[in-house]
């Protein structure tokens, strides 16, 4: 559950931070960031010479820092960002610093209810995870695509293995990386090792990677797929069953979805990836091309018949999974489609859509000409803000939750559906 159920749900609007006085009490104000219930507003500001500090509506953090950065609300509600303090870098959360200090940490991560808080950091000339407060207890050479668990408990990555130099070109062809879980590694190693999916149970770990300089597969625990493709994007496990894993996979200069290492689309495209499962996970969608230069959505290998020339992006099922919304590009303008038709207007850009909980409505946040937008079901709600972050429906489906700055002042407002 995501909380949203004790927010206030009051229809009104509430003035929350006036950001004129920010600008006014700091020396400079960074980007605004609005928390994911709308009643806190937050900004890195500088508080004297070469201090820094955060505003967390009106108020600034009592702890000061070389350096903030990397600043945001978790699903949960907490703030957190990346500090340098006195020359040591950690995370703050509320303004209280971890007690483990780096060299230096980034990519933070959020799990998805927002319960555990990940970041990459390096120790000794060794890169590690750090989840929770709690560092990997091994550290490697190389560390990328840190993923968090979806409880928030623990993280993967994929690491450095085995020591090489530039001119070991042999020794890199027999593997050199592999993927640490908890900071433990798989048994086997890789050519490479790219992006990596849990799965909801938190027992399987899969990932891309490349068994030799011209196969590609999916490895699940450390064991790759019997078979092996020209290429391969990031393996998902389905929802509702933790021994099904697909991915986007090449087969003879075109792209299907696989299980388990067999096609089971019987559609090839030239490009497909940034598949997704519908909540009950008995559908599949995902970004396809179904010719050279043009972008549609589709589901179970059927096409929508819209496409973009330039870009399709963020697609995402209704909660009933009968639907599908996503944002499209079409010469250097976006928009935002749902079951294959397309709303009205077109904008300097689009962030992905928001589905209400029966499935009847679609809202999303869009900006034109330096001004956000937010519109449902195609209709402007709220236009011209200086600054707008994605709205939320109500749990029961019935309201919306609007945040934005407008003249300077940050606010809350909740609106009811017609």
């Amino acid at each position: 559950m995501d909380g949203s159920g004790k927010w206030d749900w009051d229809i009104g609007k509430k003035e929350i931070a006036d950001i004129n006085k920010w600008k006014e009490t700091f020396e400079w104000v960074e980007e605004i960031y609005s928390s994911p219930d709308g009643e806190k507003a937050a900004a890195v500001v500088k508080t004297g010479e070469a201090e820094f500090s955060v505003c967390e509506n009106g108020t600034a953090w009592e702890n000061v820092f070389d350096k903030v950065w990397s600043l945001r609300f978790a699903p949960d509600g907490r703030l957190a960002g990346i500090v340098s303090d006195t020359g040591e870098w950690t995370l703050a959360v509320d303004g209280e610093t971890w007690e483990s200090r780096f060299e230096f940490v980034w990519n933070m991560q959020f799990s998805e209810a927002g319960e555990g808080i990940i970041a990459a950091a390096q120790s000794g000339r060794k890169y590690l995870a750090v989840v929770n407060d709690t560092p990997w207890e091994n550290g490697f050479a190389d560390m990328a695509n840190l993923t968090p668990s979806k409880d928030g408990t623990g993280a993967a990555a994929a690491v450095q293995t085995v020591p090489f130099g530039e001119s070991e070109i042999f020794k890199f062809q027999e593997g050199c990386y592999s993927v640490a879980v908890d900071g433990k590694t798989w048994d086997k190693n890789f050519v490479n090792v790219w992006e990596i999916a849990f799965s909801h149970d938190r027992k399987h770990v899969a990932a891309e990677v490349r068994t030799s300089l011209y196969d590609y597969t999916i490895a699940v625990d450390g064991v790759p797929w019997n078979q092996v493709f020209s290429s391969v994007w990031k393996p998902l496990f389905a929802p509702n069953d933790a021994s099904v894993i697909t991915a986007p996979v090449r087969i003879g200069g075109a792209w299907t979805l696989a299980k388990n290492g067999q096609a089971i689309w019987d559609k090839k495209f030239p490009q497909l990836w940034h598949h997704a499962y519908s909540p009950d996970g008995k559908k599949i969608a995902a970004i396809v091309s179904p010719k050279f230069g043009r972008w549609t959505v589709a589901v179970d290998a059927e096409l929508w018949k819209l496409t973009f020339g330039d870009a399709v992006t963020d697609a995402v099922f209704s909660p009933d999974g009968k639907r599908v919304a996503c944002c499209g590009k079409e010469n250097g303008k976006w928009t935002i489609a749902f079951d294959g038709n397309v709303w009205g207007g077109i904008f300097d850009m689009a962030w992905q859509p928001v589905w209400s909980p029966d499935s009847l409505h679609v809202a999303a946040k869009l900006e034109k000409n330096r001004h956000y937008f937010i519109m449902i079901d195609g209709l402007p709600v709220k236009k011209g803000l200086e600054a707008a972050w994605d709205p939320i429906f109500s749990p029961d489906g019935k309201k919306i939750l609007l945040r934005g700055i407008e003249d300077g002042k940050y606010f809350r407002e909740v609106l009811p559906l017609k």
